[in-house]
């Protein structure tokens, strides 16, 4: 309780910061980040009442087509090397992690996946995979969850490995087809596990087919810690993750995701889960500041996106 009440503040410390940095409707900001956090949300009801929450939620969403066409894209080269680059811009710092080939992006899930989540420093040991990000979201009331529990449905070599529960955000399925494409698609379990080889559910879509989903507002999810996946018309495999909630990075708003996406020529992107899941693992060490839980600061986690080098 105490670590809740401590977290509570500097959360909201946090969220006048974002004011400073960024033109923008306080309470709106206030609103969607705090509501975004599933475990915070209490905050946003101690301050405004539903209906100022309903009306702010209503005026700042997504608007995202339901899938994508995965002819646009054309894998040319298919070499093992990647590059990570440091993102600056004005309200938050991250890394981009360009990945040659899709052909080594696979979906890994905790070796204990619906018992216990795992730390993204544990698959490494068990993977020893390249770069590693965090996945779809989980069951985690109060903040207190082990992360045994995706949320929706997961896909590893066309199989499903889980099915907690339904999807709890806007999106669908995230995931490779045997040819290694990025599919975007709302579909039902049956109809993913033929298309899938491997795919999680979660979102909101930010780019498909070339079109960045339309941002109503903020968006409606704030401004937070974000991790993400895309795919450029070429073939190459974009891990974004972006660090928030500190004074040197407030966070990214899902506009900001569209738009450092569509510098790097990606075609089909997807948002991941964030705040404190946002973690980016390169060769064994994790390289963004994470403001996770536990006495690491690292969470357990049901699933990863990792580019791994057979």
């Amino acid at each position: 309780m105490k670590y809740k009440i401590i977290f509570s503040i500097i959360f909201v410390i946090i969220l006048i910061n974002y004011f400073l940095y960024i033109n923008y409707d306080f309470k709106s900001i206030v609103i969607t980040s705090l509501m975004t956090t599933k475990s915070h949300q209490y905050i946003a009801r101690l301050l405004y009442s539903d209906s100022t929450i309903k009306n702010v939620m209503n005026n700042n969403r997504i608007i995202s087509s339901n899938s994508s066409n995965y002819n646009l894209i054309n894998i040319i080269d298919t070499n093992d090397l990647f590059e990570v680059k440091k993102i600056y811009k004005k309200h938050f710092r991250g890394y981009i992690a360009i990945l040659n080939n899709p052909g080594n992006v696979h979906l890994e899930v905790s070796k204990d996946i619906g018992k216990s989540g795992e730390l993204i420093t544990s698959l490494y040991k068990r993977s020893k995979a390249s770069v590693i990000i965090n996945g779809g979201g989980f069951y985690d009331p109060e903040f207190e969850s082990n992360g045994a529990f995706p949320h929706g449905v997961v896909i590893v070599n066309h199989s499903v490995v889980s099915y907690y529960s339904d999807l709890v955000v806007d999106g669908g399925f995230i995931g490779f087809n045997d040819d290694n494409k990025l599919i975007l698609k709302k579909t039902d379990c049956n109809e993913a596990t033929k298309i899938y080889r491997d795919a999680l559910e979660f979102g909101p879509f930010l780019i498909v087919d070339g079109v960045p989903s339309k941002v109503i507002g903020n968006g409606g999810y704030g401004y937070a810690p974000r991790t993400a996946i895309g795919q450029t018309r070429d073939g190459k495999v974009i891990f974004l993750v972006i660090d928030g909630r500190m004074p040197s990075s407030v966070g990214a708003s899902m506009k900001d995701m569209i738009d450092l996406f569509l510098e790097y020529d990606v075609v089909n992107a997807a948002n991941l889960d964030g705040g404190s899941s946002s973690e980016l693992l390169v060769n064994g060490k994790i390289i963004n500041k994470v403001v996770g839980g536990g006495s690491t600061g690292l969470r357990k986690m049901p699933s990863f996106w990792v580019y791994k080098v057979e």
